[in-house]
C-alpha cells in the first residue's frame, strides 16, 4: 500500500466532514464526488446546486451535501459570529452580514463552529485569500506563535536513491514570505510534527541555505545565512530531541557523501527527510521543480498552527491532490 493509499485509509476511519468552499470549480466537484464515493471523509461543499450540476453535469451529487451562503439559514448565525471576533479591529453588525455570505469565510465560519472538522480551499482562490478567514476566525492553536505550511512529497514509484524513504516534508513553500530566524525555527518543529503525524516518518531535519557550515556568508548583503545558522541553534534549543541540524546546501543534506564530505560530524547531513527553506522563493521554487522534474506528488500546502486544520490548495492542483489534502486534513482533525 502507498503512502497516499495509507493516509486515505486511516482518514476514512476517522469519518471526519470535511467542507470544501469552491463549489464554483470543476475539479473540486469531481474531487467531492470521489471522496464520497471513496468514504475518505464527509463533505460540505458549499455552491449552488444548479451551478454544480451546469459546471460538471456528468458528476453525480450524491451523499455530498451541499450548502449555499446566499440561501442557508446558517448565514445569519455564522455573521454573528464573525461580528463577535473581528468588533474589536472595527468590523460593524453589517459588514459581518455581507462577509459571511464569502464562501471562503462561510467555510472558516462553519469550522469555527465546530460545524466540520476541517477546511479546504485554494483551487481557484489565492493563499491570501484562503487563509485570512482562518486567521481571522479560527486564529493559531494555544502556544503557536507562526502559521506555516510544508509540502508532503511523495516519490514516484521508482523512488530516489537520496530519498529512501519515499516521502520528503518541504517548508515553508507557500506562506511565509521572508520568516525571521525565529520564524524558520517555529516551521522547523512544526514540520517535523507534521512528518511525524501525516507522513508516518522519523523526521530528520535540514535548515537548508547556499552554505554549509558556514562555507559561504552574505552577511554584509542579504544575511540569509547567519539567519538560518540562528534558527537552527534556536529549534535545537526548542526541540533538543530532534534530529535537526544546518546549516546545509541540499546536495549536503541529501547525499551521504556529499554530507559526510562537508559535515562529517552531523547526523542529519546526507540523510534528511524534512527540509525548511530560508525564504518562500527557495521553497516554492524546490517544491515545483521536484514535482515537475522528479515527478514528486505534492499534497498540501499542509497548513500547520491554526486551532482547526485549514488547508490551501495550489491553483495548478489536480483532483487527485484535493482529494489528497481533505484526507491529510481529516487526518489532522481532532
Amino acid at each position: 500500500m502507498s503512502l497516499l493509499d495509507e493516509i486515505k485509509s486511516k482518514a476514512a476511519a476517522r469519518k471526519k466532514t470535511i467542507v470544501l468552499c469552491e463549489g464554483e470549480d470543476k475539479r473540486v466537484i469531481e474531487a467531492a464526488a470521489q471522496i464520497t464515493r471513496e468514504g475518505i471523509a464527509k463533505i460540505v461543499l458549499i455552491g449552488n446546486e444548479a451551478e454544480c450540476k451546469k459546471i460538471a453535469p456528468e458528476v453525480k451529487l450524491d451523499g455530498i451535501t451541499l450548502v449555499d451562503p446566499l440561501t442557508s439559514d446558517k448565514t445569519a448565525v455564522y455573521a454573528k459570529l464573525l461580528y463577535e471576533a473581528r468588533k474589536a479591529k472595527g468590523m460593524t453588525e453589517e459588514q459581518a452580514a455581507e462577509q459571511a455570505k464569502d464562501r471562503t469565510m462561510f467555510g472558516a465560519l462553519m469550522l469555527k463552529a465546530g460545524d466540520v472538522d476541517g477546511y479546504v480551499s485554494g483551487a481557484c482562490h489565492s493563499t491570501a485569500n484562503t487563509l485570512r478567514p482562518g486567521l481571522q476566525v479560527v486564529k493559531t492553536a494555544a502556544g503557536i506563535k507562526t502559521v506555516s505550511s510544508c509540502f508532503i512529497m511523495i516519490a514516484p514509484d521508482n523512488k530516489n536513491p537520496y530519498n529512501p524513504d519515499g516521502v520528503a516534508v518541504f517548508a515553508d513553500c507557500a506562506i511565509n514570505i521572508e520568516p525571521t530566524a525565529e520564524q524558520l525555527a517555529d516551521i522547523a518543529v512544526s514540520s517535523a510534527k507534521t512528518a511525524r503525524s501525516i507522513a508516518g516518518i522519523e523526521p530528520r531535519v535540514a535548515m537548508l541555505s547556499f552554505s554549509t557550515k558556514g562555507s559561504g556568508n552574505d552577511d554584509k548583503f542579504t544575511q540569509t545565512v547567519p539567519k538560518v545558522q540562528q534558527a537552527t541553534v534556536l529549534a535545537k534549543a526548542m526541540a533538543p530531541e530532534l534530529a535537526l541540524d544546518g546549516e546545509f546546501q541540499f546536495d549536503a543534506a541529501v547525499a551521504p557523501e556529499v554530507g559526510k564530505l562537508k559535515a562529517p560530524d552531523s547526523k542529519v547531513a546526507g540523510h534528511a527527510n524534512v527540509f525548511v527553506f530560508p525564504n518562500i522563493n527557495a521553497g516554492n521554487i524546490g517544491y515545483k521543480i521536484a514535482q515537475r522534474f522528479g515527478g514528486y506528488m505534492a499534497i498540501g500546502p499542509v497548513c500547520q498552527g491554526f486551532a482547526k486544520p485549514l488547508n490551501d490548495l495550489s491553483r495548478g492542483c489536480s483532483v487527485e491532490d484535493i482529494v489528497a489534502t481533505v484526507a491529510v486534513t481529516a487526518l489532522q482533525a481532532e
